[in-house]
């Protein structure tokens, strides 16, 4: 059994154009992560999974506009827009993702008061979605990322998983960025600084 899995992240429809928090060119990586799933023994997927007027909305703070930062429990939380709210299309894999493959889907921020970037914690840092457990189990310690959005989830989860212990790469064509005040270039020297190779 390979030892080596493919983790896909949030490549989901309101990450896209036209959706409710669009990456620019989210839909582009879409043909190649496909590929990429065709050649991995196991695929992992992520999907962000949140309940109405969950705490990240900026339409849940009277005056706050989507962008800004608040001071969460857990520290800094950049507000959003609504997105990815369970049940609704927004939150539905692209149609042309082809990955009925996976073996896991990790759904993230379903927690009304705390976000989730990473696949492997809460916006904590302490609260575990149960992947690392999961990987560890079935002996699988090489990961490749890629997904949505480069400097957000794809590289918390990165950073999330070189501190467990992971051999983590993040596979930077398969993935797209938000880049918010500098956010790619600063979330990609932090992996780079942590150990993940950046592919």
């Amino acid at each position: 059994m390979s030892s080596s899995a493919l983790i896909v992240i949030d490549i989901q429809n309101d990450f896209c154009p036209g959706g409710a928090l669009a990456v620019t060119g989210g839909d582009e990586i879409v043909p190649l992560v496909n590929r990429m799933i065709e050649n991995y023994e196991h695929v992992i997927l992520t999907q962000d999974w949140h309940p109405t007027a969950h705490s990240s909305f900026a339409s849940t703070h009277t005056g706050r506009a989507p962008f800004e930062t608040i001071e969460a429990a857990y520290g800094p939380q950049t507000l959003w827009p609504d997105h990815c709210v369970q049940g609704t299309p927004g939150a539905e894999f692209h149609p042309d993702l082809v990955w009925t493959k996976a073996e896991l889907v990790v759904r993230k921020g379903f927690r009304r008061g705390i976000d989730s970037y990473s696949a492997f914690f809460e916006n904590d840092h302490k609260t575990p979605t149960g992947l690392g457990g999961y990987l560890k189990e079935r002996g699988i310690s090489e990961l490749t990322l890629v997904g949505l959005a480069t400097d957000y989830c794809v590289a918390y989860s990165a950073l999330d998983a070189a501190r467990l212990g992971f051999n983590v790469s993040v596979q930077m064509d398969a993935c797209r960025a938000i880049d918010l005040g500098g956010s790619l270039q600063t979330m990609t020297e932090a992996m780079g600084d942590a150990g993940v190779s950046l592919r």
